[in-house]
């Protein structure tokens, strides 16, 4: 407890600024942030900061542990056998950055920072491919050409003219890095000769420029399946650029973009069109055929059909995605009314409407889906 601590040594929890039940991750977090403040290299010559960076790991060295956290949570500073600022953490051979390597990679240079020597995945790419709309209801497969980093052909990947590959760099010996000490603890310092690979190459290729990838552009066969939607993101794997020191490749992304269609509309999996039909068609019915996107469609129009009413055909619309099935053709009938008309179109219409009666008296919009046949 609190009480125990020695009278001008700071308490463990106010160091990091966290309650005494914070658990692993808020600790983790609170020397995260203490460290990367005070850190010496982000504050040359600054005594008070490097000292509240001892403080801080100190703090977080003890705390870490479960057993020195009980100890110190029962018996103070006193409990701990008298280690305190003045005196390393890390005695006994236990090096910082294998303690807080996986929180500070980079500023170490240590465990979590990644030398250029290790293998690395290649990058992702896209590719932006406008297709039909039929194409996007049908499959298609298409040829596309990208530019992507592929193994040198010159220096087959080695990054050498001779092939030989890098050699240890005498700089650093092979380490990539140099340590040196800072105060109670060691810090190692990136290699600016090799990058931290520990490697060099003295006979660069001329064409990768010892980099071991260069750009070319390829040609691929990109298949899309039947039911894509605009938007719609294909993965291929391996087809991305190549990886450093033989690593893997990355993917390539097909992003879709489907033009319109002259008089389909589609929306989800269903397909949406509208037809005109004159008055007789609609008092009358009829039968007639439309164009559908896999061939003819027969559309029957009842009796009495209204303006603006829908026919659903089964099973014409758009194929699911990587399912069976099919949407629908979704028809919305609109009745034309003629501009002009004949003399002898004008007569008949008249004999018709005289065996007709209509009560013109307004409704409720929301009346009208209830208004029945007035041609019966």
């Amino acid at each position: 407890m609190s009480s125990n601590t020695r009278v001008g040594k700071p308490d463990y929890y106010e160091v990091l600024g966290v309650a005494r039940d914070a658990s692993d991750q808020e600790l983790k977090s609170a020397y995260r942030k203490q460290a990367l403040k005070h850190h010496p290299d982000r504050n040359p010559g600054d005594h008070a900061a490097e000292e509240k960076f001892k403080q801080a790991s100190e703090a977080y060295q003890v705390l870490c542990d479960p057993e020195k956290r009980a100890v110190y949570d029962r018996y103070g500073h006193a409990g701990l056998g008298g280690s305190g600022f003045g005196s390393s953490p890390f005695a006994g051979g236990v090096d910082i950055s294998d303690i807080f390597g996986d929180l500070f990679g980079e500023m170490f240079s240590m465990g979590g920072a990644q030398r250029q020597s290790r293998q690395q995945r290649g990058d992702d790419l896209r590719f932006d491919l406008t297709i039909e709309f039929e194409d996007a209801i049908f499959g298609v497969e298409k040829e596309i050409k990208i530019r992507r980093l592929e193994l040198c052909v010159t220096c087959k990947g080695s990054g050498s003219v001779s092939g030989r590959g890098p050699s240890i760099c005498s700089h650093c010996q092979g380490r990539g890095q140099f340590r040196y000490q800072q105060g109670f603890f060691s810090v190692a310092r990136t290699c600016n000769v090799c990058g931290g690979s520990g490697k060099v190459i003295g006979d660069p290729c001329t064409t990768c420029r010892g980099e071991g990838r260069a750009a070319v552009e390829v040609k691929l066969h990109v298949k899309v399946p039947k039911g894509v939607e605009d938007g719609t993101q294909i993965r291929f794997t391996g087809e991305g650029d190549a990886g450093r020191a033989a690593g893997p490749k990355g993917d390539l992304y097909v992003v879709l973009s489907i033009k319109k269609h002259e008089f389909f509309e589609r929306r989800g999996n269903d397909l949406h069109c509208v037809i005109p039909i004159s008055f007789p068609q609609a008092a009358l019915g009829a039968e007639f055929e439309i164009p559908g996107m896999d061939g003819a469609v027969q559309v029957k129009i009842p009796e009495g059909m209204q303006s603006g009413r829908e026919l659903r055909v089964k099973g014409r619309g758009v194929p699911h995605l990587n399912e069976r099935g099919q949407g629908d053709l979704v028809v919305k009938v609109m009745v034309q009314t003629p501009r002009k008309l004949t003399k002898a179109q004008r007569d008949l219409m008249t004999k018709l409407s005289e065996t007709m009666s209509v009560d013109n008296r307004p409704s409720s919009p929301g009346l009208l889906d209830r208004v029945k046949d007035l041609f019966n």
